[in-house]
């Protein structure tokens, strides 16, 4: 690439043109924008610093990208062996939100899983799920009443969608739910590939006091095809400390309150 600009960009500009060039080639590196558009490399990194902010387009080692989309989500067996220190953190850091006698709804996932032993440790807790591993996982707890919402079974993420999931969601109010996510942004917000879980996911949001999303950020900066409710919808994030500051701070910025985990993972 080379530079074809006689006069320099404001920032404005230079930014949207990184977008352009993004936009054609999906990905770039900091030398790739710094050739194309006659500035340094100090000045390339803030410029994608704050499109990062803005949700527009996303950091990688060297360079950036625009989000990615995602036409499936992965099977229980490989999210189950992904990313435990990660969501061991995250789960300590939603923990703080229990306390006795809570109903808490715990969307289908891993991550949502790892809260299932500070669960345990408490008395009086109600859980609701549409998630057979996590009713696993609480089968033998008798101190817990656990409910399962029912619905079309998704095999390979071992849980419940759909229509009848959500009109059973819509009957019970619950104190807090914990939402997964197999791709969230701060332009798109919380997506999905799989149009099932949308109604399944929206009835839980509206029937909790408070709404919690629990992602690792892994996912952060990738699309589903199907719309669930934006970043702002959510009470609190709680996510890893992979999350790059600049996305940080646009998610702040929307007004969400985000607690970040930090884990033995992370250096």
């Amino acid at each position: 690439m080379t530079n074809d600009f006689e006069t320099p960009l404001i920032p404005d500009q230079r930014r949207e043109e990184i977008m352009r060039l993004l936009h054609r080639d999906g990905v770039l590196s900091v030398v790739q924008l710094t050739e194309a558009l006659g500035v340094s490399h100090m000045t390339i990194r803030r410029d994608i610093a704050m499109l990062e902010r803005e949700g527009r387009a996303f950091s990688i080692a060297g360079g950036a990208r625009l989000a990615s989309g995602m036409r499936h989500e992965p099977a229980f067996s490989t999210k189950v062996v992904s990313e435990p220190e990660e969501k061991a953190a995250i789960a300590a850091c939603a923990e703080r939100l229990l306390r006795d006698e809570m109903a808490v709804y715990l969307d289908a996932g891993t991550t949502t899983g790892a809260i299932v032993p500070a669960i345990r440790a408490r008395s009086g807790m109600t859980v609701i799920t549409n998630d057979f591993a996590i009713v696993d996982a609480l089968t033998g707890a008798d101190h817990v009443e656990v409910i399962h919402v029912g619905g079309r079974l998704d095999h390979a993420n071992r849980s419940t969608v759909g229509r009848l999931a959500a009109e059973t969601l819509r009957r019970i109010n619950t104190d807090v739910a914990f939402i997964s996510a197999s791709s969230w942004d701060i332009g798109r917000g919380l997506t999905t590939p799989a149009e099932p879980k949308v109604d399944v996911k929206l009835a839980a949001i509206e029937a909790a006091s408070e709404c919690v999303l629990v992602a690792t950020s892994s996912k952060f900066g990738t699309f589903g095809m199907y719309d669930v409710v934006p970043l702002r919808r959510f009470d609190r994030i709680v996510t890893d400390a992979r999350i790059a500051p600049a996305a940080a701070a646009g998610i702040r910025d929307l007004g969400v309150t985000l607690e970040i985990a930090e884990s033995a993972a992370v250096p």
